[in-house]
């Protein structure tokens, strides 16, 4: 039997099995399918992380976990953009190279400082992807709206910083590290 201790495990398990499959979708071309399985993604991301909080379910493996399958679901969607909206990449290009380029690069820094992903899921992050995930879902069943485009690029850029500041900040990996005023006001409790 199942413990319902690795239920959020399972939900970011069953996003990272996703992946293939929403690459493959894309590969044929069928959008409308594409789009719905990444919905349900979206909405497993929001689940497992709000069953873990909720029941105290939070485990470091789980954060990780959690990580690597917003990770690809990251690279799954940017891949259904540039095949399902070339339009889109190229009119705002710089915009998702930023994007991609901040993202690489906090996840290979990560892996540099800590061995691993840095997997801070602070408060900013979450609400970033929660902002992310929105777009996601409205572009792929709703079509573009540029106000919700700027604004996942304005809260990636945000989030992707103080993820830089914290790995310069904490010597060993913590994950569900809050922010950065929170680690700052430790540090400072500390002197």
């Amino acid at each position: 039997m199942i413990s319902p201790r690795h239920i959020p495990n399972i939900i970011s398990a069953l996003r990272i099995a996703s992946a293939p499959v929403l690459i493959g979708l894309t590969w044929l071309g069928w959008q409308q399918a594409f789009s719905w399985l990444l919905a349900a993604a979206l909405v497993s991301d929001i689940l497992d992380g709000a069953i873990a909080r909720r029941f105290g379910y939070v485990s470091d493996f789980g954060s990780l976990l959690d990580s690597v399958a917003d990770f690809l679901l990251f690279v799954v969607s940017a891949y259904g953009i540039w095949r399902f909206y070339p339009d889109l990449v190229a009119e705002h290009e710089y915009a998702f190279l930023l994007v991609v380029v901040l993202w690489i690069g906090t996840s290979v820094a990560g892996y540099l400082r800590y061995g691993r992903m840095a997997s801070f899921h602070t408060y900013l992050a979450r609400v970033t992807a929660y902002v992310i995930g929105g777009f996601l879902a409205t572009l792929f069943l709703l079509g573009f709206y540029p106000w919700l485009f700027w604004t996942a690029v304005t809260l990636v850029v945000l989030a992707n910083v103080e993820e830089f500041i914290l790995m310069a900040l904490l010597p060993t990996w913590t994950p569900n590290a809050r922010g950065l005023y929170w680690v700052l006001k430790r540090r400072e409790g500390q002197a």
